[in-house]
């Protein structure tokens, strides 16, 4: 080996360049030398260190062991794959003829009435419905199948009446349930009812049929667990629900109630239950209408793991529209079934909501309900189960039905006319439900926030630049009175003979005018491979290459699409067509093209923007213009119902008088124009979903109003092709078509499904139905597709269908599609057919759930909306909401309920009482009716009611001989603690304020504010302090004990809270303020209270009593709910920002430092300023929220609210300034309560 042949290395290893191996030699270096060198084996007898072999062993057994993570790789066409197989089967029907024996036999003019059931099914009949679908047989629901949602008892009852003929005891069991009468075939049918629910939503989630619907009677959506009402007996929905969960593998469902009475029963089975979101849209009227519940309004969202998936959209006006109901979905509903994805979607059809119903007083009409559910079908992968519910007008009942079932087999939805603006009502119980469900789904996120600082407490006042905030507000006007027996008879509403007959012509009008021909082909389809000889021949790479058209006709062709179209054959525009959109000089040099040289055609390409040019490509410019218009002409003649056309080269950016961005003529344009001209259209909607501008089109109808030009597109602040501030979405249009424009810009790259699907909720669909087209025009780019190399974005295939099929939904079905860009042929190919089967009525797939919009994206939406308000009403929702909580979500209420409750909140009484009915682990069912006046009242109590509370208290778990006495040293000074006294504005305190005063000035209040909490493995241990503090007042004169108390096991009475059913305002806010505002007053001389009041109240309290004792000695005041706990919570993650307590200590005569009250004041425990509370003007509530300086101390009743908990705190950290306030009002240091050690009290 010579010198040449050998190098080396730096490590001293010899490498050969022959073999480029390394060596088995080692090397040494010597000083002045070359290395030497030297065989392993002289080495053999050295040996590593032991610590390093043990090292090196532990290393590799690490590698062994450590688990190497999966990785997925999705292949983002699988979705579009499986979806060739999703082919729309049969829409299932089922029903039974006896369920026409279901009547009141004793008053033949009850609403809920055979007629109902057979008018819908002739109706349907008359239409050629049931014919087209497939019959499902009725079964009865088993026993076992009942009783998952209702109760034996409940079974037996009905049972029991079962061919029973005494009218006489059916009548009187009738009236022990509300709106109910039975009839001998009653549990038959009944079962037969909630059977057929059963068994068609079995046949969907068994794939046997893709949908159906269920006509049914008796309903079922207001029956509960134990009890009859509102003219249903078992749940049908609720146990199809249940049924799907338990035997169909289902995990999602989506209840969707537009019956105009809220499903209460439906609700209340679902409410804790995240499987299930329940979403009723229903009239309330703040309570005054029936069910009259206060659990029907907008902050019921649900409990526990249900909490955010239960949907109130309470309707506190008559006389709601189309509008209105779609704004509904628009705006609530449809953002939150994309995020939710359901997986099985049951609507409980009621349509006592449509015109003419004597009990829903609305104005919805028949057609509506088809354009409602169509809008859902696109979603669970089209399984939709319709069960009928209620509606009484015969005429307007039958006709929404059967356009429902229409729907359901695919038919196109009868045109609407424009829709007006939302009425009020709708909007403030729009922004309600966003408002209270914000918090749980992540797509209501285009309402601003503010803080009622800024704007003060007056609802609905404007900021500079006219944008408006909301303040939601609770009222609940109804009562809770329940009566012992309910009538029978004439208990309904009835309409006068003279409005009957107005309503039937109305309706007689409405349906001679709805048009339910539709045209004989679903789709047509043109191609023409002669469109790809347009091709750059300098360059075969070009993003706009002929195979995009082949590709996608292969791929309709592999799905099976193309037999299923009426296929059209291509044709070429003329030259007086091009000209009703094109100068003649754009024509003559386009046609001069098709005689031009390769050479002198690249030459001439270099005079326009982003195209190339071809001998062939006037021919294939041509057939693509002439093939949109072949598509029009076969829709707008009645050929066909929709269209798709497969043409290149693209045409949006096309001006009118010069070639752009491989575009020569307009295509989409020039068909718009085409319809106007030649088939005379008014309105039409040209949707450009390319993610480049359209340009040309913008620029053709700009003055236009005619046309409504919506375009979706990348921007990038001006950047992104084509580059122009016209694609902004402040550019509206010009002249008659100011308003007519509508650009949506994307300001950055990865927009995918969930920000396509946000801009149609938000705007498309909105404005859409607001203009009312004839004709949809869409010009079909699919360069946002995922994987596209010039568009950069990610909407999936998929995705494109469910925004196609959204659109059917207008124009009576007539939507054309027009390919225009889309560079990866791979996601074109499949995007486009996901377009057709849309069209074809195809089941789509599911989305990916939890996906939502980027700020980006709600950021240029939210600037399109405020653009677009001042000429599109229907967008009338982007207002601010509260940043603070002012309503506070609530737990069922249909029972007394013992609760933890951190913010003390109460519901008010009504001048007639409460209805309150005991809540145990044991169901009880006895209803109870509490006097609202203690004063009047007091020595009032039933046998049953004094059984019940013995029982109630039996269950505390309460040892008296673990409850220390009270205690002896009493403290008679004027401090009483309050626990409705937190700073906290909320809508509720806004709204006692503007009752009236009440005339009872008794109250009693129990506060148990510093009750820290312990759990243990075993069971969870509520451990009051030494010092439980006890209020009361009456008749002006007030004292305090103090009570030495132990621990309560969980369960037991304290900590609680009453919630009652009351109307407004909580006894001790009778008279607009809290006890702290009244017992404020009194420290500052404004009471008649005196120190021999005092001691004569205090002298009437036992020294030796026990909670058990107090509590039953006082049950009346509880269950007046005039007497309450707090529990605070033990920490909390602001504790860390309390500051030492100052030198100077707290004085607790300190002035509010903005107003100067001293009446009910707050001291900041971060800079220790001392502010006003809620009662008076809100001052420590600002100071926290601008200062974030959440915790602050009570000079009431020492208690510690935190503004970002929003609950009462009580720990150890907050001993020193609860301590100091103490020593300044009583002179003496506070009992320490947090453990054995006792503190250094400060000097």
């Amino acid at each position: 080996m010579d010198e040449k042949s050998v190098r080396y290395s730096k490590c001293g290893e010899i490498t050969t360049k022959r073999s480029g191996k390394k060596s088995t030699f080692q090397t040494s270096t010597t000083e002045n030398g070359p290395p030497l060198r030297r065989s392993p084996r002289l080495n053999e007898k050295a040996k590593p260190s032991q610590a390093v072999v043990a090292a090196k062993k532990n290393a590799k057994m690490r590698q062994v062991s450590k688990k190497v993570p999966d990785i997925v790789i999705k292949d983002i066409y699988q979705t579009a794959r499986e979806a060739k197989d999703m082919v729309r089967k049969q829409t299932g029907i089922i029903y039974d003829r006896h369920m026409t024996e279901h009547k009141c036999i004793w008053d033949p003019n009850y609403p809920e009435c055979p007629e109902r059931f057979t008018r819908v099914l002739e109706r349907c009949e008359a239409l050629g419905l049931i014919s087209r679908c497939l019959f499902l047989e009725a079964r009865e629901a088993t026993e076992n199948e009942i009783l998952m949602q209702h109760s034996v008892e409940q079974v037996k009852i009905l049972k029991a009446t079962s061919e029973c003929r005494d009218e006489e005891f059916l009548e009187e069991l009738s009236s022990r349930y509300d709106a109910i009468y039975f009839h001998p075939r009653t549990y038959k049918l009944s079962l037969l009812s909630a059977g057929s629910a059963i068994e068609l939503t079995d046949a969907v989630c068994m794939g046997k049929v893709q949908n159906g619907m269920a006509v049914v009677r008796p309903p079922g959506h207001h029956a509960m667990k134990s009890e009859y009402c509102g003219y249903c007996f078992f749940n049908n929905v609720a146990l199809a629900a249940t049924h799907a969960l338990t035997h169909c593998g289902v995990s999602r469902i989506l209840i969707v109630d537009w019956d105009v009475h809220h499903g209460q029963a439906t609700q209340q089975m679902f409410y804790c239950d995240p499987r299930v979101v329940y979403f009723s849209l229903h009239r309330f009227e703040h309570g005054s209408f029936w069910p009259n519940l206060r659990e029907s309004d907008f902050h019921y969202v649900g409990e526990g793991a249900g909490l955010g998936y239960n949907f109130n959209v309470p309707l506190n006006n008559v006389g709601m529209t189309d509008a209105d109901y779609l704004a509904v979905f628009h705006q609530v509903l449809l953002p939150m079934a994309s995020e939710f994805q359901p997986e099985l979607i049951l609507v409980s059809a009621g349509y006592d909501a449509a015109i003419g119903c004597p009990e829903g007083e609305m104005e919805v009409t028949p057609a509506c309900y088809a354009h409602l559910l169509n809008s859902l079908l696109c979603l669970a992968g089209g399984k939709v189960a319709v069960i009928l519910e209620g509606g009484y007008c015969l005429q307007s009942l039958a006709e929404g039905a059967a356009l429902t079932l229409r729907a359901l087999l695919g038919d196109p939805c009868p045109l609407l006319p424009s829709q007006g603006r939302p009425c009020e009502g709708i909007r403030d119980a729009i922004l309600n439900v966003i408002y209270t469900h914000q918090d749980f789904w992540q797509c209501y996120q285009f309402q601003d926030k503010y803080s009622p600082r800024t704007v003060g407490n007056l609802p609905n006042k404007k900021f500079p630049g006219q944008e408006e905030h909301h303040m939601p507000v609770v009222k609940f006007l109804g009562s809770g009175d329940k009566p012992e027996r309910f009538a029978t008879r004439n208990c309904y509403p009835v309409q006068s003979h003279e409005f009957v007959n107005a309503v039937t012509a109305r309706l007689d009008h409405l349906i001679a005018n709805t048009k339910l021909t539709f045209a004989p082909h679903r789709v047509c389809l043109v191609y023409d491979e002669r469109m790809m000889k347009h091709k750059n021949t300098a360059d075969p790479s070009h993003p706009e290459k002929p195979e995009r058209i082949s590709a996608i006709f292969s791929k309709h062709e592999e799905y099976g699409l193309l037999k299923r179209c009426h296929m059209l054959k291509a044709r070429s525009v003329s030259q007086e067509e091009l000209l009703l959109l094109h100068t003649q000089e754009h024509i003559n040099l386009m046609q001069e093209t098709a005689c031009m040289k390769l050479q002198e055609l690249a030459k001439k390409q270099d005079d326009f923007r982003s195209v190339y040019l071809h001998p062939g490509s006037y021919q294939a410019a041509c057939l693509a213009a002439g093939s949109v218009l072949q598509v029009v002409d076969s829709v707008l003649n009645g050929e066909s119902r929709s269209g798709v056309a497969i043409v290149r080269p693209p045409g949006h950016h096309a001006e009118e008088d010069e070639p752009c961005g491989f575009c020569m003529f307009n295509n989409v344009s020039l068909a718009a124009k085409y319809a106007i001209q030649v088939h005379g259209l008014k309105r039409i909607l040209l949707l450009d979903w390319d993610v480049h501008h359209g340009n040309g089109s913008q620029h053709m109808f700009e003055s236009d109003p005619r046309v409504l030009y919506l375009s979706i597109h990348r921007y990038d602040n001006g950047s992104f092709f084509p580059g122009s501030k016209d694609a902004n979405y402040s550019v509206v249009g010009t002249g008659k078509g100011e308003g007519y424009n509508v650009n949506i810009p994307w300001n950055k790259s990865g927009m995918s499904d969930a920000e396509y699907l946000t801009a149609f909720y938000q705007v498309v669909l909105p404005i859409s139905y607001q203009f009312s087209p004839e004709l949809v025009l869409v010009s079909s780019g699919f360069d946002a597709c995922i994987g596209d190399p010039l568009g950069g974005c990610k909407v999936s295939p998929e995705a494109y269908g469910h925004l196609t099929h959204l659109l059917t939904a207008l124009a009576g079905g007539r939507v054309i599609l027009s390919l225009e860009g889309g560079y990866n042929v791979t996601s074109i190919s499949h995007a486009m057919p996901m377009c057709t089967k849309a069209l074809l009525g195809d089941p789509l797939p599911s989305l990916a759930p939890h996906h939502v919009a980027c700020p980006s994206a709600v950021t240029s939406i939210k600037n399109v909306i405020r653009t677009q308000a001042r000429y599109w009403s229907a967008v009338c929702f982007q207002v601010a909401l509260p940043q603070e909580r002012v309503v506070h979500t609530e737990p069922l209420e249909d029972k007394l309920q013992v609760v933890l409750n951190v913010s003390g909140g109460h519901q008010g009484e009504n001048d007639e009482g409460a209805l309150i009915t005991l809540h145990h682990k044991e169901e009880t069912d006895r209803d109870i009716k509490v006097p609202p006046s203690a004063e009047q009242n007091f020595e009032v109590m039933s046998a049953d009611l004094w059984h019940t509370l013995n029982e109630s208290l039996s269950k505390f778990s309460l040892d008296e001989g673990q409850v220390d006495p009270i205690c002896s040293d009493r403290n008679t000074s004027p401090m009483v603690p309050s626990s409705d006294s937190s700073p906290v504005s909320s809508s509720i305190d806004i709204e006692s304020q503007m009752w009236p005063k009440s005339s009872s000035s008794n109250f009693k209040e129990l506060s148990a504010v510093d009750v820290p909490f312990d759990e243990t493995e075993e069971s969870s241990v509520f451990t009051l302090p030494h010092t439980c503090s006890i209020s009361f007042s009456d008749e002006g004169y007030r004292s305090e004990e103090q009570y030495d108390v132990t621990t309560f096991h969980e369960g037991t009475v304290v900590p609680l809270t009453v919630i009652t059913e009351h109307d407004g305002m909580s006894a001790a806010d009778s008279d607009g303020k809290s006890s702290s505002d009244r017992i404020g007053e009194g420290q500052q001389g404004q009471s008649g209270s005196t120190s021999e009041d005092t001691n004569e109240t205090s002298s009437q309290i036992p020294h030796e009593q026990t909670l058990v004792n107090y509590l039953s000695e006082n049950m009346q005041m509880l269950l007046a709910g005039e007497m309450f706990a707090v529990v605070p919570l033990r920490s909390c993650p602001h504790l860390v920002q309390v500051q030492p307590v100052p030198e100077c200590g707290i004085d607790c005569n300190s002035s509010c430092a903005e107003c100067g009250s001293v009446q009910e004041n707050w001291v900041c425990l971060v800079c220790y300023t001392v502010h006003c509370g809620r009662y008076i003007s809100e001052h420590m509530m600002l100071h926290g929220h601008g200062m974030s300086h959440p915790l602050t101390l009570s000079f009431s009743d020492l208690s510690v609210w935190c503004y970002a908990c929003e609950a009462y705190i009580d720990n150890q950290i907050l001993y020193a300034a609860k301590n100091a306030l103490h020593r300044k009002k009583f002179g003496e240091d506070m009992p320490w309560s947090y453990g054995d050690a006792d503190p250094t009290f400060p000097v």
